[in-house]
């Protein structure tokens, strides 16, 4: 099919490319944990029947670190165990550890059944200052479907 050309690239520029991608590696895997130095902080558990998601903010919201039982690689059910909670927790506190986080309100959300589990290890690692429930609850909410007759 015909010569091919090589192109070569003095030193200089595979140096400066290397870097480059040495750099953005770290923006990676450092996220924003690494940039904020927060003492305090939100603790955020959601808990469905179908997954785990814990995500951790400063006192203002802005989100330092998140993670969830499906993007760690739990599949189908095993996703909503206290088990996948509580490595879900430790995925964020690994994030989250350069930041110097000491302190954190957990609220939690859900009925899942991780969500006992993801407190426990939160409490773990973190002083705790209080636990907040805040899963909605409907007051009244819809309209019930008519009785069937048969």
């Amino acid at each position: 099919m015909g010569k091919k050309k090589v192109l070569t690239q003095n030193e200089e520029a595979l140096i400066k490319e290397t870097t480059e991608q040495e750099s953005a590696a770290k923006k990676i895997a450092g996220g924003a944990a690494s940039k904020r130095f927060v003492k305090a902080g939100q603790a955020h558990v959601q808990a469905t029947y179908n997954n785990t998601i814990v995500s951790i903010a400063d006192d203002k919201g802005n989100v330092l670190a998140w993670a969830s039982a499906g993007a760690l690689g739990f599949k189908g059910a095993k996703k909503a165990t206290p088990y996948a909670a509580s490595q879900v927790v430790a995925t964020v506190m690994e994030k989250v550890k350069k930041s110097g986080l000491q302190d954190v309100i957990i609220y939690v959300k859900g009925i899942g059944s991780g969500r006992e589990s993801a407190v426990r290890s939160l409490a773990g690692g973190f002083n705790v200052i209080s636990i907040a429930d805040v899963t909605p609850i409907p007051h009244n909410g819809c309209r019930p479907p008519k009785v069937r007759r048969v």
